[in-house]
């Protein structure tokens, strides 16, 4: 199997099949945590399995989705599953910003040195303009959850917030261009 297809199908799988039993039940998040929880974990395993390793981000995202999702499930409440990508976008801005300070350099330096190399001025904009932009999708997700239907909060964690995510990526080409240091 294609290792690009794979790494689609277990970074995309699990939420193809949250929203097929979700749909499918009625639009009913109790019958569609469990197989996102299992597909999830599933997921997590593939890519160990290949790797001998899991990145942070996805293991985060995977331990947040079990503990939210069960969360969820056992206290009959959805207002766990609502303010899972909340936490875990204030985490992350959380460690930008700590990371910063525990490292003397800007944490996404370190996460993604060996893709781009920049400039420390470079770094450290691009850094702050990622706490900025976590802080800003969790206030989002706030705001959604709390004023629109859970179909609504659904399909914008998905349609919303991905593409936010890759535009707000996109703008960040021409910083990167800028502080772009040539080897």
């Amino acid at each position: 199997m294609n290792k690009s297809f794979l790494k689609f199908l277990t970074d995309f799988g699990p939420l193809i099949i949250f929203f097929y039993y979700y749909y499918d039940s009625g639009k009913d998040l109790k019958v569609a945590i469990p197989p996102f929880i299992i597909a999830t974990i599933i997921a997590l395993l593939i890519v160990w399995i290949l790797e001998k390793k899991i990145p942070k981000m996805p293991l985060v995202g995977g331990i947040l989705i079990t503990l939210f999702g069960g969360l969820t499930i056992y206290f009959n409440n959805p207002v766990f599953i609502y303010i899972k990508p909340t936490i875990i976008n204030i985490l992350f801005g959380l460690a930008l910003i700590f990371g910063r300070y525990f490292t003397n350099e800007p944490v996404l330096k370190k996460l993604m040195s060996k893709s781009i190399s920049l400039t420390d001025e470079g770094w450290e904009i691009l850094n702050k303009r990622w706490i900025y932009f976590f802080f800003a999708l969790a206030i989002l997700n706030e705001a959604v959850w709390r004023t629109q239907s859970e179909e609504f909060w659904v399909n914008f964690k998905v349609w919303g917030l991905l593409p936010i995510t890759f535009i707000f990526t996109a703008f960040q080409i021409g910083l990167i261009n800028k502080h772009k240091i040539n080897e």
